[in-house]
């Protein structure tokens, strides 16, 4: 029998348990997953759901325009099954067609997230085509008093800064939006690896709350230094050293979102808005810089090797393709034009560790981690006198992701897959807390 096949089985058998823990369960938390890649926010609250209360996916929707096979949800469809999946453009689905559910989860691109105008005659507004935070948006403002009562979402931390020209004015326009619709935000940007997770990997999570419930309420009653030190979500998930009050920023945000597209961060457009950690009530944001305080055990990339025995063929490079390895992986300075002026410049770049070491949590993963050739991202180690790249199996584990979760597609399309997800022990330490806290 095929591992394919034995995986399909697997994957029944666990489907049949899920519902029954569905059946069983009484205090659950219905919950939509947007942008579902194959599954990580999904995978880390069902793994922290007990029999008694949880986290049950009522519907989920993910669409990979830019492709005619979709990968990625023929993968989700593989480990949940198709009921209540939308593959689907999102901006295509009809709000009517989600169902209620208590917390949306995603994790949305970084994209340009200003406003072209609002419309005439209302309070709506018109953001860029095809920007999928104005199809969160869109939810939250259609599904009215049954909009989801929290937020649990992901990007990369550059949304702090983006764009360029003008530091924070995404993020303005998300906070602000948000506020308009009734919610608390709170945000933290986490390094998977200084938790003890095994990759180093940055990224923004945000937090929203409901006014009326529990955690809105907290925000409200307690100070900003109480909030990011030890009372907020975040503090209590992904514990982080004393902030004193004078190192805390605050300041007021527009709920005008022509106007913070168009004026907000001009006049020290280089100066950072939003830092690390931060939440904003009432048009107010409170923000600063954390330092983390974790003491338990850490996670290196050793740890999560398979035995070499286990290894294809394939994935071990030959002493003619080491050079190539070792001539990306080393600095260099090349002299290019610019095809446009015809300008002469050096480009320059410094070398990297080569190879990996396994004694210390991985690199980021890429979508680019696939293939065999020469890269200067992709991961390399030496084991037994011998060099590799990493199998897909091995890039699962550093997502904390099931073993073989991505089995179904081809060996470069599941790196792929890994490169664009998310650590899972991120949202399951977040999930758990949601879950004590209300």
């Amino acid at each position: 029998m095929t591992a394919p096949t034995l995986f399909t089985m697997y994957r029944e058998d666990e489907k049949r348990f899920n519902m029954n823990m569905r059946i069983t369960r009484q205090k659950n938390i219905r919950t939509i997953e947007l942008f579902a890649g194959v599954g990580g926010f999904r995978i880390g609250l069902e793994r922290i759901s007990s029999s008694d209360e949880g986290y049950d996916v009522v519907w989920s929707n993910q669409w990979e325009p830019s492709t005619k096979i979709q990968h990625a949800s023929d993968v989700y469809c593989s480990r949940f099954g198709y009921i209540n999946h939308a593959n689907e453009d999102i901006s295509k689905v009809k709000i009517s067609d989600i169902p209620e559910h208590d917390l949306l989860v995603g994790g949305f691109p970084c994209q340009d997230y200003s406003v072209a105008s609002t419309l005439k005659n209302s309070h709506g507004i018109i953001g860029k085509k095809g920007v999928l935070w104005w199809e969160i948006y869109r939810i939250l403002e259609e599904k009215k008093d049954k909009a989801p009562k929290y937020l649990m979402l992901e990007n990369v931390d550059r949304l702090l800064k983006s764009p360029a020209s003008q530091r924070g004015r995404d993020f303005a326009i998300i906070l602000s939006s948000l506020n308009s619709l009734g919610y608390a935000v709170e945000w933290r940007v986490i390094n998977a690896s200084e938790y003890g997770m095994p990759q180093r990997r940055r990224r923004v999570f945000i937090m929203a709350y409901k006014k009326g419930t529990k955690l809105y309420k907290n925000l409200q009653s307690n100070t900003s230094k109480d909030i990011l030190t030890k009372d907020g979500l975040f503090a209590k998930a992904f514990p982080i050293k004393k902030v004193e009050n004078n190192h805390i920023i605050s300041l007021k945000i527009s709920d005008n979102l022509v106007d913070i597209t168009n004026s907000f961060n001009k006049k020290t457009p280089k100066q950072n808005t939003f830092l690390d950690a931060g939440y904003m009530i009432d048009s107010i944001y409170y923000t600063s810089k954390v330092e983390v305080n974790y003491n338990d055990k850490y996670s290196v990339l050793g740890d999560f090797l398979l035995d070499e025995k286990e290894i294809p063929s394939e994935f071990y490079i030959d002493d003619e393709e080491l050079k190539k390895w070792k001539y990306q992986k080393g600095s260099k300075s090349i002299e290019r034009i610019n095809k446009i002026t015809g300008h002469k410049y050096t480009y320059s770049e410094g070398s990297m560790g080569f190879p990996d070491s396994v004694n210390k949590p991985s690199r980021t993963i890429i979508t680019g981690e696939g293939g065999a050739s020469a890269s200067r991202f992709k991961h390399i180690v030496h084991i037994n006198g011998k060099y590799r790249r990493l199998v897909p199996m091995e890039l699962e584990r550093l997502n904390m992701f099931p073993d073989n979760h991505t089995v179904g597609v081809t060996d470069s399309k599941r790196a792929f897959l890994m490169g664009n997800a998310l650590v899972v022990g991120i949202v399951e330490k977040l999930g758990k807390k949601l879950l004590e806290e209300i």
